[in-house]
């Protein structure tokens, strides 16, 4: 693939993953979008939870295998380096696109629903923290990095992406995984908390604890001792007070 065409996979890829992840976001808080977690047709509540489970199950496969560094030496020979992020981001868009299209609303039991109206505010203020912090946090190490256009580029230009360092700026001093803490805010915070919700923000936070356990292993293995000590120093979704470096 040359250069320009390389250039033209990424951006497009991007401008997928972009368009879906706003998409999502609304999907979850139920924000002036035709199809959310809570709206669409009833169905059988077998069918709901089988449908929905592979989804959430084929999205976690999906990011899990493809992220994992033996997997990525395998599918470089393949796929050429440059796009072999580009070509991640693309796989999990699809995956998620296809878990807002089949998602199956649970709509009963209600699990809680909160009437005050502070508390309300209060829970949609965290709702919308939790995407700001996710957001913050991608800039935070390399926002174009993680989602394949730094690559890209780099192709275009005859530049070398470097490689990978250890670096803790802001959030990152406080807790190991604010991008996977901006998850679970936005999952979590809600007002009206559906049993397809609930199943939603369970399944998700379960693949978050697994996924942080094998993301850790990987930067063990990449930066050792420089990692062990920011693990023992830095808590993983929630600050440890006076051990935040």
């Amino acid at each position: 693939m040359n250069a320009f065409l390389t250039v033209l996979y990424g951006v497009v890829t991007y401008a997928f993953f972009l368009v879906t992840f706003l998409y999502a976001i609304a999907f979850v808080g139920n924000v002036a979008v035709p199809k959310s977690i809570d709206s669409g047709a009833a169905v059988p509540l077998a069918e709901a939870l089988i449908v929905n489970l592979l989804l959430l199950g084929l999205f976690a496969v999906q990011h899990s295998v493809m992220a994992r560094p033996a997997f990525k030496r395998w599918w470089t020979r393949i796929v050429p380096e440059p796009i072999e992020r580009s070509t991640f981001v693309l796989a999990a868009t699809l995956a998620l696109a296809l878990l807002l299209w089949q998602w199956r609303p649970i709509a009963d039991p209600v699990i809680w629903t909160v009437e005050n109206r502070t508390a309300v505010l209060a829970l949609n203020a965290v709702f919308w923290l939790g995407w700001a912090v996710l957001l913050t946090s991608t800039f935070l190490i390399n926002h174009f990095e993680l989602f394949g256009l730094r690559q890209v580029f780099a192709r275009l230009t005859g530049r070398t992406v470097p490689a990978a360092e250890f670096r803790t700026p802001f959030l990152y001093r406080h807790v190991r995984h604010p991008i996977y803490l901006g998850f679970l805010l936005g999952f979590w915070a809600t007002p009206h908390m559906t049993a397809g919700h609930l199943l939603f923000a369970v399944a998700t936070t379960g693949y978050i604890l697994i996924g942080i356990y094998f993301e850790e292993r990987d930067l063990i293995a990449q930066f050792g001792d420089r990692y062990r000590r920011y693990r023992e120093q830095v808590g993983m979704l929630l600050p440890w007070p006076g051990r935040s470096r």
